[in-house]
């Protein structure tokens, strides 16, 4: 009898096209499915909670699949996590009822993106962050984070690619912290937006965050921002680059 399996995936993005499936092109869920059907030795298609481009990362990006057999989690999630590392870890697996869906279940999202104020890149930190100007006025940058917190109608951040029938989104909060850690280098240097909302459009945080920086370094005006919030769409600015971006939680309604 299937049973509805749950799991959290963390990976590493810079070596894939994303996570959504493309025919020839390596692929977070590509590369997941294809573990569980040689495990299961029958085919096993999985539903993502959202996709991630080519090069975004994930800490707890959640999927749900139809398991064919007897389940012992521990042991699906060690067998999957040796055939997938080291850029791809299965977190948990568990059980979930037949009517949890990975996408239409999840009530919020979080996402962080990372900048890096050094001169020149790190090596150890140019996976994972974006360096910008030495210059960056981190102050401003952290105010007008507020700015875009509540309901607004976001399609001046939206980028061309994917149907939507609404383009409003509900931001919780935007956090601003200095001395984020990425492994082994210099905190002294980086700092972390997270973006906490209900639901994000194609690209929108790299888009705000694109926005938001240009303007802490002195290459927009701080009406930008407003006049965006107020475009029709779509984005027609600077789009933060995907190694900033980390998908880091999916919220699910209880």
């Amino acid at each position: 009898m299937p049973q509805t399996i749950k799991a959290i995936v963390r990976y590493d993005g810079t070596d894939f096209a994303g996570w959504q499936i493309q025919p020839g092109q390596a692929t977070v869920q590509g590369n997941i499915e294809e573990a569980l059907s040689t495990i299961a030795q029958r085919p096993v298609r999985i539903m993502g909670a959202g996709r991630t481009d080519a090069g975004v990362h994930a800490l707890g990006q959640v999927f749900t699949c139809q398991w064919p057999a007897e389940l012992d989690a521990d042991k699906l999630r060690r067998s999957l996590s040796k055939m997938l590392g080291p850029t791809i870890r299965i977190e948990s697996i568990e059980l979930v009822s037949d009517d949890f869906h990975a996408l239409r279940s999840a009530k919020s999202k979080r996402y962080a993106y990372t900048i890096d104020t050094s001169s020149e890149p790190d090596p150890l930190s140019a996976r994972y962050a974006w360096t910008v100007s030495p210059n960056i006025d981190l102050g401003l940058l952290a105010r007008l984070c507020r700015r875009v917190e509540g309901e607004h109608d976001f399609a001046g951040f939206r980028c061309e690619g994917t149907e939507v029938k609404t383009t409003v989104r509900t931001i919780h909060a935007v956090t601003f912290e200095r001395g984020a850690v990425i492994g082994p280098i210099d905190s002294t240097t980086t700092s972390r937006l997270t973006f906490h909302g209900n639901g994000f459009l194609y690209k929108m945080v790299r888009n705000l965050t694109g926005t938001l920086v240009g303007i802490a370094t002195g290459r927009l005006e701080e009406d930008m921002l407003y006049e965006r919030l107020h475009a029709p769409g779509p984005y027609n600015g600077y789009t933060a680059p995907a190694q900033g971006l980390c998908l880091v939680e999916v919220e699910y309604r209880k």
